[in-house]
């Protein structure tokens, strides 16, 4: 086992993920656990992960018994600097800031086993190790930052992020730690994830009824199958209509988890348009959606009596951008199902795959063999189009979006790389625009379309799309669209953005 601490970074769970990727089991811990809950687990390795602070402004000692547990370290970005700190060396804040792509130059050690002199790495910094710890040697550097890299006692440690895709021979520096510095073995792989998870759901909820919040989308698909595997009939999954659905999306969802899942759709449209009224701050809108989605299981559960428990297809990218994670993330945003719960609930909610990423859950997916359908669908935010339509929501306005999204929907399924884009969708943005149809003046909304390319949901590059297909999209739109006058396109990545515009 590799312990990983998490020090509040966005990307502790990736780091994680890339372990079990080496097919070396790992789990995540605080930086607030005791050291001695560690030891009884009788980890091969420790990584520290990154995160948001800085470690002249807190009292490091704190963390001092991870460096005693006797076994190898990997320091990543906030890890390195404590590992600097804590052994003796320097750290300040540097004008020289490094965010994004940099040039890195190595020298001889184990971990950089099999790499080239010279790669390319993904950097996110302000602090910087100016001093080494005593007996420490610098084993990687960039043109503006001279230690990058350095050994010390039993541990190493990088300025860089190797856990994400950016990050050229990432995956081999992690797998290099793993086997020539930790020497742990291979054996964890999705298949016993599932098994672990269908047994979890059994113990947990015992011969009571289930019911499991379906939107249609993967993760929700493969969190009600697991639990129906668990629990067979015992499952009822609940699908909302909410009003901020895409166009057909109801039919669609009915046809394709009716034949999966013990499944109920409820029409609690009127509802949410009802509260979502006038609101336009994208965090109360998330916040409303949760709690009215909460209150709608309520009300199903009781009609079904003897329910006490909810199972949710959360993922861990909704857990750490809401600022839930294990140790001290930031909120990036609150996602519905998660920062959007309301704090008294009366169901016990259950997430079989609230440690995952979405990759993972595909691979888990084709374990459980479910249709290929499924296993390729685009994700949709649980939202729905109240984070695309950006600003006030209306039925008048929902009913654009939904006819610009079905237009670009039709005309991205030509594309030869459809299946590569993780997700391509229209926006509907609270400005107008000046135009002339048909010689008259119009004062019409502006769509945004947004495509992206992304292995996890955590980091995203806007996909080059075809100009002629570009043309195309925006001619229909503005032709068969009454209301919309201007398209724009958005080529921006995760970071400094994020996917979703809300």
């Amino acid at each position: 086992m590799i312990a990983v601490i998490d020090f509040g970074s966005q990307y502790t769970q990736l780091i994680a993920r890339r372990v079990r990727e080496c097919r070396v089991y790992s789990e995540i811990f605080s930086c607030f656990t005791a050291a001695d809950k560690i030891r009884k687990r009788s980890p091969q390795g420790v990584i520290l992960s990154g995160g948001p602070g800085s470690v002249y402004a807190s009292r490091t000692a704190t963390f001092l018994p991870f460096f005693e547990l006797g076994v190898p370290l990997l320091g990543i970005c906030y890890g390195m600097q404590l590992m600097a700190e804590i052994g003796g060396g320097r750290v300040k804040h540097s004008r020289k800031r490094e965010y994004g792509y940099a040039r890195i130059r190595r020298t001889a050690h184990p971990l950089f086993s099999g790499l080239p002199r010279h790669f390319t790495v993904w950097m996110s910094h302000g602090d910087t190790v100016t001093a080494l710890p005593p007996g420490a040697r610098t084993i990687a550097s960039t043109p503006t930052t001279q230690i990058a890299g350095f050994a010390w006692q039993n541990g190493c440690a990088l300025q860089f992020h190797p856990e994400v895709h950016h990050t050229e021979y990432g995956m081999q520096i992690i797998d290099n730690f793993l086997t020539k510095i930790c020497r742990a073995k291979k054996n964890w792989s999705i298949g016993r994830v599932v098994d672990k998870q269908i047994e979890e759901i059994r113990q947990q909820v015992g011969h009571t009824k289930v019911i499991c919040a379906v939107s249609g989308g993967i993760d929700s698909t493969v969190a009600a199958v697991l639990a129906t595997r668990a629990i067979g009939r015992n499952l009822i999954g609940i699908f909302v209509d909410n009003g901020l659905l895409r166009a057909g999306e109801v039919d669609e969802v009915r046809s394709m988890i009716a034949p999966l899942v013990n499944l109920r759709i409820v029409d609690a449209s009127a509802r949410f348009l009802t509260h979502l009224r006038n609101i336009k701050h994208p965090e109360k809108k998330r916040k409303i959606i949760g709690r009215e989605f909460i209150k709608v299981f309520e009300r199903e559960a009781r009609k079904i009596k003897n329910v006490h428990s909810l199972v949710q297809g959360t993922l861990y990218p909704d857990v750490i951008e809401s600022g839930k994670g294990i140790g001290p993330s930031a909120v990036i945003k609150s996602h519905h199902n998660v920062g959007g719960l309301p704090r008294k609930m009366n169901l016990k909610v259950i997430e079989p795959l609230r440690s995952l990423f979405k990759d993972e859950v595909r691979k888990m997916a084709k374990v459980l063999r479910l249709p290929a359908r499924f296993i390729h669908r685009k994700p949709f935010p649980g939202p729905g189009l109240a984070v695309r339509v950006v600003g006030g929501i209306t039925e008048g306005r929902l009913a654009r979006l939904r006819q610009a999204d079905s237009i670009l929907q039709e005309e991205a399924v030509k594309l030869p790389g459809y299946r590569d884009i993780w997700q391509i969708f229209a926006v509907l943005l609270p400005l107008g625009s000046v135009g002339v149809m048909g010689d008259r003046r119009t004062y019409d909304a502006v769509c945004a379309i947004r495509a992206v390319y992304s292995e996890d949901g955590m980091t995203a590059d806007w996909v080059r799309l075809p100009q002629d297909f570009l043309a195309t999209v925006s001619r229909r739109i503005t032709n068969e669209v009454k209301g919309i006058n201007r398209v724009v396109f958005d080529i921006t990545s995760k970071p400094p953005s994020t996917i979703e515009w809300e």
